[in-house]
């Protein structure tokens, strides 16, 4: 879907007690490497709005190069909001990522200060405009027990375990599909309630209506892969075997979240001599092309009624910028 004049026309002013209200946020989500950044920057300096970060590694502190945050450059150009403000040895949830967001949200609308939100995490976005579950903290004995029966039982024997507990969410779930029956385990084991029960609970959205123009960045495909290999051999230039390899030598636990990001352990074990380097290279840079394609199948499944937009059009671009300046005048 392109960028209209209806699409931003459209949802340009909300009524609100028989007067016009703007909008209050730009949201930009898109693949990695697609160009979210400068069109970030370009709209923050045009709406003299703070820019918010919408991606779940850009969170953590020590993650600035194999995230590819924006830069200190970058940053000093517009306000720059939970961006690396994260320790790596805390999760950080989508329900998290709310609370915060939240706060800022509702400060922008009491400033009447733009905001410009951009990231790759389509399922912030998403929790932003319709809410989300409001899944339970899991006990982590109670998780660390079902991983690892499940690292010791055939799928059969897992699924015939949640039968056993929770037979609601057994006949929503394959046999096979592992994740989602050890999770569907976790809760009612860790909580009492099924699944099915906490998936009915949601939280109240915090972007109503008309307080927030969209757009997702969707450039040809083959030019997105050759923007990944590109801008992972910068990372390279920067200096993202060193990150990795001082987040490896912490000894934190790997199913931290900032230690699945790409790269960290593939270029840490590189550096220990587990692998050559080439090879974790060209790993990371083909991980990346597969988060990219399920960031998009996400944003065509889940984010499917947000205009289009080609970042390498400049013609695209100058149009989009143009019309959300106006929707904030």
């Amino acid at each position: 879907m392109s960028v209209t004049t209806n699409d931003i026309s459209s949802s340009r002013t909300m009524q609100v007690g028989g007067f016009q209200k703007k909008p209050v946020a730009v949201l930009i989500a898109g693949p990695t490497a697609s160009g979210k950044t400068a069109l970030s920057l370009r709209l923050a300096k045009e709406l003299n709005a703070s820019v918010v970060n919408a991606d779940s590694m850009q969170i953590y502190r020590d993650l600035r190069i194999l995230s590819a945050r924006p830069s200190l450059e970058e940053e000093s150009q517009a306000p720059h909001l939970l961006f690396g403000c994260i320790e790596s040895e805390r999760p950080y949830s989508v329900m998290t990522w709310l609370e915060d967001f939240a706060e800022i949200f509702n400060s922008a609308k009491n400033e009447g200060r733009p905001l410009v939100v951009v990231g790759g995490t389509g399922l912030y976005f998403k929790a932003a405009l319709e809410g989300i579950s409001l899944l339970p903290d899991i006990p982590e004995d109670v998780r660390r027990s079902w991983r690892e029966f499940s690292l010791h039982n055939p799928t059969e024997t897992l699924h015939e375990a949640l039968r056993e507990r929770d037979s609601v969410m057994a006949d929503r779930l394959e046999p096979a599909d592992t994740q989602r029956i050890v999770r569907a385990l976790e809760v009612i084991d860790g909580t009492g309630q099924s699944l099915a029960h906490w998936q009915t609970e949601k939280s109240t959205p915090i972007i109503s209506a008309g307080e927030a123009l969209q757009v997702v960045l969707e450039p040809d495909r083959k030019v997105l892969h050759d923007r990944i290999q590109q801008r992972f051999d910068m990372m390279m230039d920067q200096g993202a075997v060193e990150e990795a390899s001082s987040l490896w030598a912490r000894g934190m636990d790997p199913n931290l979240q900032v230690m699945k990001a790409i790269g960290v352990k593939l270029l840490a074990e590189a550096e220990l001599g587990k692998t050559s380097l080439e090879w974790a290279i060209e790993r990371s840079k083909t991980e990346t092309r597969r988060y990219a394609k399920r960031q998009c199948t996400f944003f065509r499944g889940q984010l499917g009624g947000w205009p289009r937009l080609d970042p390498l059009n400049s013609h695209e671009i100058d149009v989009f910028v143009e019309r959300i300046r106006a929707a904030f005048l």
